[in-house]
């Protein structure tokens, strides 16, 4: 009996870590690592445009699936998700049936990848080796960004709309819980140390901590300064988030320790999107006016390695593996393509 309740208590999923003034446990030890010596620090340079299928439309949130070697793009207005082989550089595949496709997220773990399909009021589940819908979960009025929890196995949506995080059991594709935010949803995200749900909520001008495990927020934070706050990226080891505005294009940087604005940067205006290059320490911020931002980050300093125009250019991942950028852009020439950078030497 002793034994048996010792695997009950080593089963418990981690608490999150949320107080009133820090996002951090006690016990950890924030690693504010210099610039790799072997990275580049300047600009980004152009090395292909990749023809992608579809109508010269609007480009939502992407996905990284790294073992996979696939990148997973919300095709939004062509309600598609468009399935892309990050070594071949070529497209697999698109699956239709994702409405006005906004959040994207791959869950290897269950062979799903999960798509916000903001037209249906649902998020669609797709299953990464048939490449088929395969569950539908619906109620959500504007499904967004998407985060998973995977000691727990549960999704967390932004509803924008709805002024909530909508939780999902990804071992059943049911909707567990709906969570009250009090104001618009930007992104969430899932952060390992303090293993809380973070989300942005855009119209508190918030950082808000959920604990995933009991389903409800246990933290709010202010961003003095902030206006519209809508995405964000995690540096974890180091206990930074990155915030974007969209009312005055900045961009923050917050301790997670104390919870503090450490600096402000001019990022383009509306910025939509982020990507965290963690081994190269590079972030990527993408803006609706069609600027993209590179910064180098040296310890907590961001330091700036050029501006990328381009149309429309308001989403942006990065490859952990090969340090290369993919923007979707929706019109080049009358069709859309993939825009591949990689860090100048």
């Amino acid at each position: 009996m002793h034994l048996f309740l010792a695997l009950l208590t080593v089963a418990q999923p981690p608490a999150c870590a949320a107080t009133a003034t820090s996002l951090t446990p006690t016990s950890w030890r924030a690693t504010l690592a210099p610039i790799p010596p072997d990275a580049p620090r300047h600009g980004l340079r152009a090395v292909a445009d990749i023809p992608l299928p579809g109508p010269a439309n609007r480009f939502d949130y992407q996905s990284v699936d790294d073992a996979a070697r696939r990148l997973y793009i919300s095709h939004m207005n062509a309600g598609r998700l468009v399935v892309f082989d990050l070594d071949a550089s070529k497209v697999l595949r698109e699956v239709s049936g994702v409405d006005r496709a906004t959040g994207v997220w791959a869950v290897p773990a269950h062979h799903t990848v999960y798509v916000s399909a903001a037209g249906r009021h649902e998020v669609a589940a797709v299953d990464d080796r048939t490449l088929t819908v395969t569950a539908r979960i619906g109620g959500i009025r504007f499904p967004d960004g998407i985060a998973y929890a995977a000691d727990e196995h549960r999704l967390f949506v932004s509803d924008e709309a709805g002024q909530a995080d909508v939780v999902i059991d990804a071992r059943t594709n049911a909707k567990r819980a709906t969570i009250p935010l009090g104001g618009e949803a930007g992104n969430t995200h899932y952060d390992s140390v303090s293993h809380c749900i973070l989300v942005a909520v855009q119209t508190r001008n918030e950082l808000v901590a959920i604990d995933p495990v009991r389903e409800r927020v246990v933290a709010r934070y202010d961003l003095p300064g902030a206006d519209h706050p809508h995405g964000f990226a995690l540096d974890e080891p180091g206990r930074l988030a990155f915030v974007s505005s969209e009312g005055n294009g900045a961009l923050q940087v917050v301790d997670l320790r104390t919870m503090r604005v450490l600096s402000t940067r001019r990022v383009g205006d509306d910025p939509d999107v982020l990507a965290w290059d963690a081994a190269w320490r590079r972030l990527y911020v993408a803006s609706e006016s069609g600027v993209l931002s590179a910064f180098a980050v040296d310890g907590a300093v961001l330091r700036p390695s050029g501006d990328v125009r381009a149309p429309h250019a308001h989403t942006v991942s990065v490859d952990p593996r090969t340090h290369r950028v993919y923007v979707p852009l929706e019109n080049v020439g009358g069709r859309p393509v993939l825009r591949v950078l990689e860090p100048a030497p």
